[in-house]
């Protein structure tokens, strides 16, 4: 387009039109040019001449990265940042950014779905009446939600929001993350505990890290050993979080009472993976975060970090703060 002296590329076309970031970017100078990308060539074909990357969920490690020619900001849209080599991008003087209140009321809204999916069995309950199967026994155990434990993992925005709903439904919460301040947890009314303490402890273990080196198989088969028997494991986070089938060992041999997944470690799904087969487990389509605002607000809030960038000014949500001394004196 005329008049416009930037590039933009958004890597993944097939999840939202650019209608929303083409207006904003304009503004910036700057056109966007889009594809559904499906392998490093396919973005590096794309992107190996843009001023700026939108980024949902196809790959930019460090062998796209190093061909990069003039790229400046790789926008993330949400909460993670995995699908983006971060140091490679920080050696380059390529700010990363992110949208940290993404999806926040969505997630935390179905994970408590999940949580009383699960705890009352209530897929299985749908699926029996639909079989014309109009009892209970089949359906016991089920205890009462009120006063158990809800074990968070990671206590960000997330974790708190979904706190805030927890106890509205009177269960006590815990929480590991060795990154958050007591005091913050003290407002909250909320015990800091050790990874195992939590484990042994909850009666629901829910998962909201991100994933990184350090959170990839975070629970696998040791940790699963040490939930009790009667607990349910909830992943609205990363699906590599969680060793798969070390969660079907524990959930097919009894080690805990199920678990509620909007994320697996691949996906789609292989459909014969025999974690989909059990019925004490709850699978959704990674769909936590979506309804068309919050769809809209990341769409916005990532556009608008990359015109920061395009303008000379760092973004709002820079998650590679290293890089600021690489820039210093080129942005503000």
């Amino acid at each position: 387009m005329a008049g416009l002296k930037f590039n933009v590329a958004m890597t993944d076309s097939q999840i939202f039109p650019v209608t929303v970031e083409r207006e904003i970017l304009a503004k910036a100078g700057a056109d966007v040019s889009e594809a559904a990308c499906r392998s490093e060539g396919e973005v590096l074909r794309l992107a190996q001449d843009a001023d700026g990357i939108l980024n949902v969920q196809a790959k930019i490690p460090r062998g796209v990265i190093e061909k990069l020619t003039k790229c400046k900001v790789i926008a993330r849209y949400g909460i993670g940042y995995d699908t983006v080599d971060l140091a490679a991008a920080t050696e380059r003087g390529i700010c990363v950014c992110n949208v940290p209140a993404f999806c926040v009321d969505e997630v935390a809204d179905t994970t408590l779905s999940l949580i009383l999916a699960t705890t009352r069995k209530l897929i299985f309950a749908v699926d029996m009446v639909r079989g014309q199967n109009w009892a209970r026994q089949p359906l016991r155990p089920i205890h009462r939600l009120r006063g158990q434990t809800l074990g968070l993992i990671a206590f960000g925005m997330i974790g708190r929001a979904v706190c805030e709903r927890a106890k509205t439904f009177g269960l006590n919460v815990i929480a590991y993350d060795p990154y958050v301040d007591k005091s913050l947890a003290q407002r909250y009314g909320v015990e800091l505990v050790s990874l195992d303490d939590l484990l042994r402890r909850s009666d629901v273990v829910s998962i909201h890290t991100p994933l990184s080196q350090e959170t990839r198989h975070l629970i696998g088969e040791a940790e699963l050993r040490k939930m009790k028997k009667t607990a349910h494991l909830i992943n609205t986070a990363r699906g590599p979080v969680v060793d798969g089938k070390a969660l079907h060992k524990a959930v097919s041999e009894g080690w805990i009472a199920g678990a509620g997944l909007d994320v697996m470690e691949k996906e789609p799904p292989d459909w014969d993976d025999p974690l989909l087969k059990l019925p004490s487990v709850v699978v959704v389509p990674h769909y936590a975060g979506y309804t068309e605002e919050s769809y809209h607000e990341v769409r916005v809030r990532a556009a608008d970090q990359v015109a920061q960038v395009l303008r000379g000014e760092f973004p709002k949500h820079l998650v590679n703060p290293e890089v600021r001394e690489k820039l210093k004196g080129r942005l503000k």
